[in-house]
C-alpha cells in the first residue's frame, strides 16, 4: 500500500506550519480509512508513524464528507418529489405536457426552498450553539468549582474512577476555552461549530442536489420524444421508472464511499426504500383519479 510519504514529494496543497501539505493530510486519512477497511494493521501502523514523524495529528477528512448529508438528503428528496409528480400524473392519466410543467416548476421552486432552508437552519443552529457556549463560559467564570464538579460526576457516571475523573477534569479546566468546548459536548451534547464551516455552501449543495437529482425522472419526458417521437405517455413513464431506479441505486452506491457498508448493499437499500415511496405516489395518484373520474394511462 503506497503511503503519502512514499510518493514523489510533489504536492499542489498548501503547507501548514510544520511543512505538511493539506493534500497529503487528506491522503493520509484516506490511506488510514483504506487500511481499516482491509483490516491491514501494518499499514495502519506505518500511517500513524508517518504522522508522528511529521508532528501532524489533525486527521483532515475528505472535504466532500462535510456535505454528504446535504447531498443525500437533497438528492433523495429531489428525485422522490419529482417521481411522485410523474407517478401521480401517470396514475391520474394527465398528459405529458402537464407532467413537464408541474415537474420542472415544482423541482426548481422546491430546490430553492430546500437550499434556503438548509442555510437558515444551519445558521440558526450555529447561533444557538454559540449562545449556549457564552452561557457555559459565563458559568465557568462565575462558578468554576460547580462546573468542575459537574464534569467529574459525568465522567464517573461513564465509568471512570472518581480520583481519575477529578485529575482529568482539573487538568482540562486550566484551559478555559478548551474546557468550555468539552463541557458543550459532554453536558449539552452540542458540537461547537468550526469557524471555517461554510453554511452558504451547504445551502448551495442542497439546492444543486435537489435540482440535479430531481430533474432525472423528468429528463425522459423532455429528451426521449426528440429521439423517439412515437413513444406514448405509458412508454415515457416506464422510462422515468427505469431512470429513477438507476439513479437511486447509483446514489446509494456513492453513499457507501462515506460509510462502512458495501456499494451493492447501500445501493439496494436506497433503491428499495425509494421504490416504496415511488410506488405509494403512483397508487395514490391512481386512487385519486378513480375517485374523480379521470382516465388512467
Amino acid at each position: 500500500m503506497e503511503l503519502p510519504g512514499q510518493m514523489d514529494g510533489h504536492s499542489n496543497g498548501h503547507a501548514n506550519g510544520n511543512g505538511f501539505h493539506a493534500t497529503e493530510k487528506t491522503c493520509l486519512v484516506q490511506a488510514a480509512q483504506h487500511a481499516y477497511r482491509l483490516n491491514d494493521i501494518e499499514a495502519s501502523r506505518l500511517i500513524h508513524e508517518q504522522k508522528f514523524e511529521a508532528k501532524n495529528h489533525d486527521e483532515t477528512h475528505d472535504a466532500v464528507g462535510d456535505y454528504v448529508k446535504s447531498m443525500i438528503f437533497g438528492g433523495l428528496d429531489g428525485i422522490l418529489t419529482s417521481f411522485a409528480i410523474v407517478a401521480g400524473a401517470a396514475g391520474g392519466g394527465l398528459p405529458v405536457e402537464v407532467v413537464m410543467v408541474l415537474g420542472f416548476s415544482n423541482i426548481f421552486a422546491d430546490a430553492f426552498s430546500m437550499g434556503m432552508g438548509e442555510y437558515l437552519s444551519s445558521k440558526a443552529h450555529n447561533e444557538f450553539v454559540l449562545k449556549e457556549k457564552e452561557r457555559e463560559s459565563w458559568e465557568l467564570q462565575n462558578f468554576r468549582e460547580g462546573e468542575i464538579k459537574e464534569m467529574i460526576d459525568i465522567y464517573v457516571e461513564r465509568g471512570m474512577e472518581a480520583d481519575d475523573a477529578e485529575d482529568v477534569v482539573r487538568k482540562m479546566s486550566k484551559y478555559d476555552n478548551f474546557f468550555v468546548n468539552v463541557m458543550m459536548v459532554e453536558e449539552l451534547g452540542l458540537q461547537v461549530p468550526d469557524p471555517d464551516d461554510d453554511i452558504v455552501k451547504e445551502g448551495v449543495v442542497m439546492f444543486l442536489a435537489f435540482a440535479g437529482f430531481g430533474a432525472m425522472p423528468l429528463l425522459g419526458y423532455a429528451l426521449i420524444p426528440l429521439c423517439f417521437p412515437h413513444f406514448g405517455p405509458k412508454a415515457l413513464f416506464n422510462v422515468a421508472c427505469i431512470v429513477t431506479a438507476l439513479t437511486l441505486f447509483v446514489m446509494g452506491a456513492v453513499k457507501s464511499k462515506f460509510s462502512t457498508r458495501g456499494w451493492l448493499h447501500s445501493g439496494m437499500e436506497m433503491l428499495v426504500l425509494g421504490g416504496v415511496c415511488a410506488l405509494m405516489a403512483y397508487e395514490i395518484g391512481h386512487l385519486v383519479s378513480s375517485l374523480v373520474g379521470v382516465g388512467e394511462v
